[in-house]
């Protein structure tokens, strides 16, 4: 893992505050064969009940669907086989970090993300202590099929309610965050920028996602593409400091505020970050009818059309963890 030096318009935005501002230093940063060094390969059967067979490290490496460079990491679907009725599911990869993370900021640069018909990829942080919902869930890219705008959502223990206006560009979907209402549809927010998701952000070579969790602030998502000229200097480049609160014009894409309505503490704790790629399921599975993606069954898709999962796969450039604020400077201090 790298350390790189911290811009110097971070520190100018930082002498010039004039409230204060919460700082963020970098306390993990993953590239390349980090991933294979600090992750962990689960093979279990996937919650979601997706045609998905979740294979180990080692099968992924030998099999070509985890790989690595020194600049860049890998995560495939098996794109050759045809899937028998009697296995599993189609060969993907499901990881998570060996460390979790509380007051954080999380920075992925990802290059291209799995896209087309019977695809439910999905980037998330998730309680490390659990047992699920305990401790909650924050999805931050997630969609299905042909999806083209992404979702970012929320799901929870029982108590947490999201109000229907707030400071974000996305549309509300949903506002319970109880994984017994609705059926776990948790309470969402749908991006209003058509290249988060699928294969429009692989068209334009992907861009970055930002997670923020704060005790004080909620849990903010902010989407920029890699053309984007607004991007923060931090997000864009590798830094050892972020202050999002310095982000004046970058209005999330995606705010849950937490307070009386969803007390933080007692519904998230610290979260292991999770990737991964299964195939129909509880949400795919269930609007395959209405995908665009044909006639026939979701699991006959996905058994017997492997060519079709050529763009199922993760191109991670790097994922930055910034900690909990350590220290606030505001101009009176100078």
């Amino acid at each position: 893992m790298t350390l790189i030096r911290t811009p110097v318009t971070i520190v100018l935005a930082l002498a010039f505050a004039q409230v204060p501002l919460a700082a963020y230093t970098l306390q993990d940063a993953y590239k390349g064969h980090d991933f294979f060094d600090y992750w962990t390969w689960e093979i279990f059967a996937d919650p979601t009940h997706g045609r998905v067979n979740y294979i180990d490290k080692s099968t992924a490496i030998s099999g070509n669907l985890s790989t690595a460079t020194f600049h860049k990491f890998f995560m495939r679907a098996d794109s050759t086989s045809v899937v028998s009725p009697n296995a599993r599911g189609r060969d993907s990869v499901r990881i998570h970090s060996n460390t979790a993370y509380g007051d954080s900021v999380i920075v992925l640069d990802v290059q291209h993300m799995p896209a087309g018909c019977g695809t439910w990829p999905a980037f998330w942080t998730n309680s490390q202590k659990g047992p699920w919902p305990h401790g909650g869930e924050i999805d931050v890219i997630e969609g299905v099929h042909l999806n083209t705008n992404n979702l970012a959502s929320l799901h929870a223990t029982p108590a947490c309610i999201m109000p229907p206006a707030r400071f974000q560009t996305g549309d509300v979907v949903s506002s319970d965050c109880n994984t017994q209402a609705n059926s776990n549809q948790g309470c969402g927010t749908s991006f209003t920028k058509r290249n988060s998701y699928g294969a429009g952000f692989n068209n334009i070579g992907g861009g970055w996602y930002v997670l923020e969790r704060s005790r004080h602030k909620g849990i903010k998502v902010w989407f920029w593409p890699r053309n984007d000229d607004s991007v923060p200097l931090e997000v864009k480049h590798d830094s050892r400091m972020v202050v999002p609160d310095s982000w004046s014009e970058c209005e999330p894409d995606a705010y849950f505020p937490t307070g009386k309505q969803c007390d933080y503490d007692s519904h998230f704790d610290d979260h292991e970050i999770i990737f991964d790629l299964t195939f129909c399921g509880d949400w795919a599975g269930a609007v395959w009818g209405t995908s665009g993606c044909g006639s026939g069954t979701c699991q006959d898709f996905v058994d017997n059309n492997p060519e079709n999962f050529k763009e199922a796969y993760w191109e991670i450039n790097s994922l930055r963890v910034y900690t909990e604020p350590d220290f606030r400077v505001s101009a009176d201090d100078e």
